[in-house]
């Protein structure tokens, strides 16, 4: 996987699961089906959205394998890396690179707030490591670690970094970037309700949650912004907003799975500690969904937009 295939939209896929707790191979294939479909890029497993805390180490390695012998070829295909010890991540950099994934995904360190020096080893011992190119996924609203622009300055002198997942939910951090960087780093925006805005100010991709869920009307706004289509991108995106916000949310796992369900291409079954949502969570919810599904415009040929010069 070269710099140049880090753009586009990432979908960051939901693991579907059984009734009885397994992975449902088959509905999770179902899906990944209708995002190349839709035209998405890449696709990350075993991230947050994944469940990668409640994953054994054996089924990210089973999702990676299933996820490489269905995509066609040169499709990316990226590995979420969210360890507790480096010695941990190291290794699963290691195997990852060698069952065929393309490139890894890479949080913080889980649990322990390291500070700026510790985390910048942290990335840079992982990226040392493993020839795959890796992703730097920076949220500190969700996980309580900044990775700053300073940070990224040590960071640029590793080769095989080649791409940021920007989630700091401040869409002025793109523009810092670009500026700071120029083109070292692909950038990604990371919360989906920002994906119109950090699209115009020049991101290369998204990894994205609801697509799981609207894989073509997300590729069809990316499309539509980077042609310049931005009235027609507008249009859509309205649309998508409430849907969008689901993302944003202590239960955007279930919310998510709720929606891909209701869409025919995923479960709402969740791994414990998480729980189904019930009641008068569950049905707001599900209000935001279906009005959503009745309400849903029309796509122009997003894949083909020299029709719409």
């Amino acid at each position: 996987m070269n710099k140049e295939s880090w753009q586009g939209i990432f979908p960051a896929l939901v693991t579907p699961f059984k009734s009885d707790d397994t992975i449902d191979f088959e509905l999770f294939r179902n899906n990944l089906e209708a995002q190349i479909e839709a035209g998405v890029t890449g696709a990350i497993v075993a991230g947050s959205l994944g469940e990668a805390s409640t994953l054994t180490r054996s089924e990210k390695v089973e999702l990676v394998k299933f996820t490489k012998g269905f995509v066609p070829e040169n499709f990316p295909v990226v590995l979420c890396i969210a360890e507790q010890s480096t010695n941990e991540a190291v290794s699963i950099a290691r195997e990852a690179e060698s069952i065929g994934a393309d490139g890894l995904m890479v949080l913080p360190p889980m649990r322990y707030k390291a500070d700026d020096r510790e985390t910048v080893m942290y990335f840079k011992t992982i990226a040392e490591n493993t020839a795959l190119p890796l992703m730097i996924y920076n949220n500190p609203v969700d996980y309580k670690i900044e990775v700053t622009l300073d940070m990224f300055e040590e960071l640029a002198a590793v080769p095989n970094i080649h791409a940021i997942k920007e989630s700091t939910r401040d869409v002025s951090n793109v523009t810092r970037i670009f500026n700071r960087f120029g083109d070292r780093f692909k950038v990604f925006c990371g919360v989906d309700t920002l994906i119109m805005e950090e699209v115009m100010l020049g991101a290369d991709g998204v990894v994205g949650g609801l697509v799981d869920a609207f894989p073509k009307e997300t590729v069809a706004i990316f499309n539509l912004v980077k042609a310049g289509f931005y009235k027609e991108a507008l249009r859509i995106y309205r649309w998508y907003l409430p849907l969008l916000e689901l993302d944003i949310h202590p239960k955007l796992v279930q919310n998510i799975k709720l929606a891909a369900a209701k869409t025919g291409i995923g479960s709402e079954y969740v791994r414990a500690p998480r729980l189904l949502l019930e009641g008068a969570e569950r049905e707001k919810v599900l209000t935001i969904i279906d009005q959503a599904i009745e309400t849903q415009p029309a796509l122009p040929d997003y894949l083909n937009l020299t029709s719409l010069a």
